[in-house]
């Protein structure tokens, strides 16, 4: 049981090829997942650095590997991951560069919180440069799978969201939900609210706001989720609308954001927008932006249209108002 897919959504045969690639090796780690230490091994064990720095877990590297064979079966040209230093050269014919993070969320391995795979599609380059430095509009398949109490791929091929749940019996992902749109309202938020003192004030803003409830010019009470995991929170708002923040900040390397360009914001932007939402760096549009190197960040705000659209307005507004108490900007009482 290598596992596949049944995609619904017409794709030419290089692309359903490499689709086909990721979901084999996303059932193959959806397994190892499931057994835990039965398969013999630690899978939240520290086992080094990646090219950021960032520490790496066993399960980290394990599904960097899965999926790199998979996609050289699947004649991908090049293969960029948030665990390589740079990108991989697989097969020189072939058509499709693929951008990856393994494992989303690694963070949560040891306490069985949902975790999850990023993935985007491009049309391949002479260079792994350009086929990767490049805008975010240009993505042909971008899309995530999580691991959670079903395993589930949502993808977009720039034509609305599907989503697909793996059957473990047979090991095909099956459609669940076809052109799935994210709800509109919400009053759910999600932050980090431990580094509220780090945030720009505009982001301490916004959240003063919500949190001020029906007092405050919301006039609304809001919920705060933070799973810190990006694919659980993806999932989250696909489901019931609401609002991820991850502001740059001012420490020491979260002053351009924290999270991958490529790896993460691109991929999950074009699917939220397929989804009917939006998502920014706080002010401008992702699918707007160009990496410059493989591994950049970015701040990322992404969700219900409106709720992303109200956090640039806060950008915007004079100094004097974002620095004041809640009670003071009535131009924002819904």
């Amino acid at each position: 049981m290598t596992g596949s897919a049944i995609f619904t959504t017409r794709i030419p045969a290089p692309l359903h090829c490499v689709m086909e690639g990721i979901a084999e090796a996303a059932v193959a780690l959806s397994r190892v997942i499931r057994q835990g230490e039965k398969g013999g091994k630690a899978l939240g064990a520290e086992v080094g650095t990646n090219a950021d720095g960032d520490g790496q877990k066993a399960l980290d590297v394990q599904a960097d590997g899965l999926f790199l064979e998979a996609l050289r079966r699947a004649g991908v040209r090049w293969y960029a991951s948030e665990e390589q230093d740079e990108a991989v050269a697989l097969n020189p014919s072939g058509c499709l560069a693929v951008a990856l993070d393994p494992l989303d969320g690694s963070s949560n391995i040891d306490t069985n919180v949902s975790i999850g795979t990023i993935f985007s599609v491009f049309k391949a380059r002479e260079t792994a440069e350009a086929s990767f430095l490049r805008p975010a509009t240009e993505q042909i398949a971008g899309g995530y799978i999580i691991y959670g109490p079903r395993t589930c791929m949502a993808v977009t091929f720039g034509n609305g969201v599907q989503m697909y749940t793996l059957n473990p019996d047979s090991g095909r992902f099956e459609l669940d939900r076809d052109n799935l749109t994210l709800p509109r309202e919400s009053r759910e938020f999600a932050i980090n609210a431990s580094n509220y003192r780090h945030w720009p004030q505009p982001v301490r803003a916004y959240i003063d706001d919500c949190l001020a409830g029906t007092d405050g010019p919301r006039e609304a009470n809001f919920n705060m989720r933070w799973i810190a995991s990006l694919v659980a929170e993806t999932h989250r708002i696909l489901m019931r609308g609401g609002i991820f923040l991850y502001p740059a900040d001012g420490r020491k390397g979260y002053e351009h954001g924290r999270l991958r360009m490529l790896y993460e914001c691109a991929p999950i932007a074009f699917l939220i927008e397929q989804a009917g939402g939006r998502a920014t760096d706080g002010c401008e549009p992702i699918m707007g932006t160009s990496p410059g190197q493989l591994h950049q960040r970015t701040p990322f705000v992404f969700g219900s249209t409106d709720m992303v659209a109200r956090v640039a307005t806060y950008h915007d507004l004079p100094e004097t108002e974002v620095s004041a108490l809640f009670g003071n900007r009535g131009l924002f009482r819904a």
